[in-house]
C-alpha cells in the first residue's frame, strides 16, 4: 500500500490539487471560481441553526473528520448566539423548492463558508463536496502532515439529476462482513449515491435471519463447497471442498440500516422469488413442487427448482417479508422475479390444476399470478415492490417499480405503462464484467464494461416524451459476486467505475464530458487511496496493437490509456520498472516470447503490468487458407492463425479470441511462405475445453509442397481427444528433418461426435 500511495503522490505532482477547483466527482450542476481560499484554523467556528439536531450532528461530523485527519479542532456554535465570529462555516436552512430534498449551495470566500440547504440531506452532500475541495488527507484516519487546510474560493449550486442513485451488492454468492458493508456505504455516500440494493437471498445462500423460520440460516446459509472457476472451465467441474456460509443477524441488519440512514442512504432488501430459491427450499423442502430433498447450490447459474405456488408458500413468504419490513423501513421491497424456469411447474399436478382453476393459459401467466399476489400483499402493508424486468410479463399493479437489466427496453416499456423504472442494463453497469483486456484481468463473469462505457450510459433516451421520461427515476450498478470472493476484489471491480456511475446519475446530462471526467479522475484516485480503497488501475493500462509483416516479424504499437504517462517495457520476461526500456516507436518482434509493459509517470510506476505473447516465425504474416471455413468467429479471416499474436480463452467458454473454430470437420490450414524456404518445425496452438465439446484433434499432421498441389507428409502425431481437465491452449511442436518447401499444410483431424476443433497461432520455423 505504501508503494501505491507513493505512485499517487507522483501522479498528482504538478496538478495543483487543492487549488484546481474543477476536480469534483460527481461534477456539480453549477460551479464558479472565485479568487483566494478559505484556510481552516483553530479559531474557525461551525455555526448551526438552533433546534435542528440533525444539522448540528452533521456539523459535528465535519469537526470529527478534521480531527481524525490531524486538522484544526473546530467548535460548534448556535447561530442564534449574539457572538458573531469572523471566521466561520455557517449552515443555513432555507425554504427553496429549487434545491429539492438533496440540493445545496456552497459559498466559499476567504473569510467564510456558507452552506445552504432545504433539508439535512442537502447539507450532507454539501459536506461531501467540501471534503473534495480540501486536501485528500481529509479522508485518512491518521493525523497527516498537511500544513494548510485550505479550501479554494468558489460558489456551487448543486442538486441531483435523479432521485434514485443506486449501487447493488450480492452477498448470497459470497458473503461480506458488516464492517465491509459499512465501508461500502461510506464510499457510496461520498459519491452521493443514495440507495443500497442488498441482494440477500439466492440459490447459493440465504443471508438474513428470519426468526420464525430458523432453518433458513441454520441450513440455507451454508453450502458444502463452491465450484472453482467458470461453469465450463474444467471437465469434470472442480470444487474447493470447503464448506461456506454466513448470514446477518437481525441486530446486524438494524445496525447496517441505521448506519446507512445516517449517510442518507436507503437500503432496499432483495428476497428472491419465485426463482433463485434453492437455498430456501433446502431449509423448507415442502415449499418446492417435488418436495425435495434440495441442497444449497454449489454452482452458479439458474436452477429449475423454484417456489411452488402453494398457499403455504405464500404464507411463508408473507411471514418472511413481515420480518423483513420490520428491519427495513424504506419504501421498497425487492422481490426479484427474474430467471424463473417453469419446468417444475409444468411437471406439477398442483400447478396445472391451479392454472385450470384460474383460467391461466401458460406458466408465464402463473408467474404473473405469483408476483401479483405478493405485490398486492406488500402494497397492503404500505410498501412498494421492485422487481427485475421479467415482472412486466403478464401485467403489474400500479405501484410496482421495474428494474431494467436486460438492456433498457424493459424500463422504457414500464415507463410507458405508467410504472416507475430504474435503469441497470448489463452492458453498461454490471460491475462483475471485465473492465479491461480480459487477458490482463482477474477472473470475471465475462462481458466488457470499461469505465468509459459506464460513463457513456444515458438512462433516459432522448426521444421519450417528457411524461414518460419522468417515470425513469434513476439508475443503478450491479455487483454479482460469483467470481468476487473477497472485499479486495469487490473494491477492485467497483472502483473507479462507480465514480462514473455517480456522475451519470447526479450531474446534468449537458454537464458531462468524458475528457473532463478523465482529468478529474487523476486527483480522485488520491482520495480513494486515502480511504484505503483497493481500486482497479485499468485507467492507466497500456494497450498493444500488432501487425504481422511479411518478413516474419510482428510490429507492435503500444499506447497508454492515460496520455500523461510514458511506457516502459521488457522483452525478456522480466517485470518492467520505471528504468526499463522506454517505448519510443514500433517494436519489431522476430521471435516467440513475451512483451511486458507498464505505465510510468514522473519516474514511478502507476499502472498494472500488462503482458502479451507474440510469435515471429517464417509463417508470420503469410497468407493462409482453411479448407473448411471457420464457423467461429463468423466470417473470420484465416490470417489470425499467422498474425503473430497468441490468442486466448478466458474462463468464460464462449470468450475465445484470436482462435479459429470448425465443427465436425478437420481444421486444415495451408500457409504460403511466398518462396521456397527450409522448414524444420511447426508449432500449433490447440484448445482443449471438453466441457464445451471443444476437443483436441485425434491427430496432427504436417505436410509440405513446392507447388501447392502435391503434398508430402513430414510428421504425424497422435493426440487424445478424450483428455479432460481445465480449459487451456496446448501448443505441440512437430519437429522433422530440415526440408525445402513453399507451402506448409497443417491438419488437425476432428475426433467427430459433433465436436469442435479450435486452433490458435501456427508457427513455422
Amino acid at each position: 500500500m505504501k508503494r501505491f500511495f507513493c505512485f499517487l503522490l507522483v501522479l498528482l505532482a504538478g496538478t495543483g490539487f487543492g487549488q484546481n477547483t474543477g476536480n469534483l466527482i460527481p461534477k456539480p450542476a453549477s460551479f464558479q471560481v472565485r479568487p483566494g481560499q478559505f484556510v481552516l484554523r483553530p479559531n474557525t467556528i461551525l455555526r448551526v441553526p438552533s433546534g435542528s439536531e440533525e444539522v448540528i450532528a452533521l456539523a459535528g461530523t465535519l469537526a470529527d473528520r478534521l480531527r481524525a485527519a490531524g486538522g484544526p479542532a473546530l467548535k460548534v456554535q448556535n447561530r442564534n448566539q449574539t457572538l458573531t465570529p469572523a471566521h466561520t462555516i455557517t449552515f443555513v436552512l432555507v425554504s427553496d423548492p429549487a434545491l429539492g430534498a438533496e440540493g445545496y449551495r456552497l459559498d466559499v470566500q476567504p473569510d467564510s463558508i456558507t452552506i445552504e440547504a432545504a433539508r439535512p440531506a442537502g447539507f450532507f452532500y454539501a459536506l461531501q463536496t467540501l471534503y473534495q475541495l480540501m486536501p485528500p488527507e481529509i479522508f485518512g484516519n491518521q493525523p497527516s502532515a498537511v500544513s494548510s487546510w485550505a479550501v479554494p474560493a468558489c460558489r456551487i449550486e448543486d442538486r441531483p439529476r435523479f432521485a434514485y442513485r443506486g449501487l447493488h451488492l450480492d452477498v448470497s454468492r459470497h458473503f461480506f462482513s458488516v464492517s465491509f458493508v459499512k465501508k461500502y456505504l461510506d464510499l457510496m455516500a461520498f459519491h452521493k449515491l443514495n440507495t443500497f440494493h442488498w441482494h440477500l437471498t439466492d440459490d447459493q445462500g440465504w443471508r438474513i435471519e428470519i426468526k420464525r423460520y430458523p432453518k433458513l440460516t441454520e441450513i440455507g446459509s451454508r453450502r458444502k463447497e463452491t465450484i472453482i472457476g467458470h461453469y465450463y472451465e474444467s471437465d469434470p467441474q472442480q470444487f474447493d471442498g470447503r464448506p461456506y456460509g454466513g448470514f446477518y443477524t437481525q441486530e446486524e441488519i438494524r445496525e447496517v440500516v441505521r448506519y446507512a440512514r445516517e449517510r442518507y442512504i436507503t437500503v432496499v432488501p432483495e428476497i428472491e422469488m419465485p426463482g433463485h430459491a434453492v437455498a430456501a427450499l433446502a431449509a423448507y423442502p415442502e415449499l418446492g413442487c417435488s418436495g425435495g430433498p434440495y441442497e444449497v447450490a454449489t454452482k452458479w447459474g439458474i436452477f429449475s427448482d423454484v417456489f411452488c405456488p402453494y398457499e403455504k408458500t405464500f404464507t411463508f413468504l408473507q411471514e418472511v417479508l413481515t420480518e423483513v419490513m420490520d428491519l427495513f423501513p424504506g419504501p421498497y421491497i425487492h422481490i426479484g422475479g427474474d430467471e424463473c424456469p417453469k419446468a417444475s411447474w409444468k411437471a406439477s399436478p398442483y400447478c396445472q390444476a391451479l392454472m385450470r382453476r384460474l383460467k391461466l393459459k401458460n406458466e408465464q401467466q402463473l408467474q404473473s399470478y405469483f408476483i401479483g399476489r405478493i405485490d398486492r400483499w406488500v402494497q397492503s402493508k404500505g410498501r412498494k415492490i421492485i422487481g427485475w424486468d421479467e415482472i412486466l410479463e403478464g401485467g403489474l399493479s400500479a405501484g410496482a417499480t421495474v428494474m431494467s437489466w436486460r438492456g433498457t427496453k424493459g424500463g422504457i416499456t414500464a415507463a410507458r405503462q405508467g410504472h416507475d423504472a430504474i435503469m441497470t442494463p448489463g452492458e453498461f453497469v454490471y460491475f462483475d464484467y471485465y473492465q479491461s483486456d480480459p487477458t490482463q484481468e482477474p477472473l470475471a463473469f465475462g462481458g466488457f464494461t470499461p469505465i468509459g462505457k459506464t460513463y457513456s450510459f444515458e438512462p433516459v433516451p432522448e426521444d421519450l416524451p417528457a411524461a414518460v421520461a419522468r417515470r425513469i427515476i434513476g439508475a443503478q450498478a450491479n455487483v454479482w459476486t460469483e467470481y468476487i470472493p473477497t472485499p479486495e476484489k469487490v473494491e477492485y471491480m467497483v472502483w473507479p467505475r462507480a465514480a462514473a456511475l455517480a456522475e451519470v446519475v447526479w450531474t446534468p446530462r449537458e454537464g458531462k464530458s468524458w475528457e473532463d471526467f478523465s482529468r478529474r479522475m487523476r486527483p480522485h484516485f488520491r482520495r480513494l487511496e486515502a480511504m484505503g480503497v483497493r481500486f482497479s488501475r485499468a485507467f492507466f493500462d497500456v494497450v498493444a496493437e500488432s501487425t504481422a509483416a511479411t518478413d516474419g516479424t510482428v510490429r507492435v504499437r503500444l499506447t497508454a490509456k492515460d496520455p500523461e504517462t510514458e511506457i516502459r517495457y521488457t522483452l525478456d520476461g522480466s517485470e518492467p520498472t520505471a528504468l526499463s526500456l522506454l517505448y519510443a516507436g514500433l517494436i519489431h518482434q522476430n521471435r516467440t516470447g513475451p512483451l511486458k509493459a507498464v505505465a510510468v509517470r514522473n519516474g514511478t510506476v502507476v499502472g498494472e503490468v500488462q503482458s502479451w505473447w507474440f510469435a515471429g516465425s517464417k509463417g508470420t504474416g503469410k497468407p493462409v487458407r482453411l479448407t473448411t471455413p471457420a464457423i467461429k468467429p463468423a466470417g473470420v479471416d484465416p490470417g489470425l492463425l499467422t498474425d503473430g499474436r497468441y490468442g486466448y480463452t478466458t474462463g468464460y467458454l464462449a470468450d475465445m479470441r484470436g482462435i479459429a473454430q470448425v465443427r465436425t470437420a478437420d481444421l486444415e490450414a495451408t500457409i504460403d511462405l511466398a518462396r521456397v524456404d527450409t522448414v524444420r518445425s511447426v508449432r500449433i496452438g490447440l484448445v482443449r475445453a471438453t466441457a464445451g465439446n471443444v476437443r483436441l484433434p485425434r491427430q496432427v499432421e504436417v505436410a509440405v509442397s513446392g507447388d501447392g498441389r502435391i503434398f508430402r507428409t513430414l510428421k504425424t502425431v497422435s493426440m487424445n481427444p478424450e483428455e479432460r481437465g481445465r480449459k487451456e491452449i496446448v501448443r505441440p511442436t512437430l519437429n522433422f528433418e530440415p526440408t525445402p518447401a513453399r507451402f506448409v499444410r497443417v491438419t488437425a483431424r476432428n475426433a467427430g461426435a459433433g465436436g469442435w476443433v479450435a486452433a490458435d497461432e501456427i508457427e513455422v520455423n
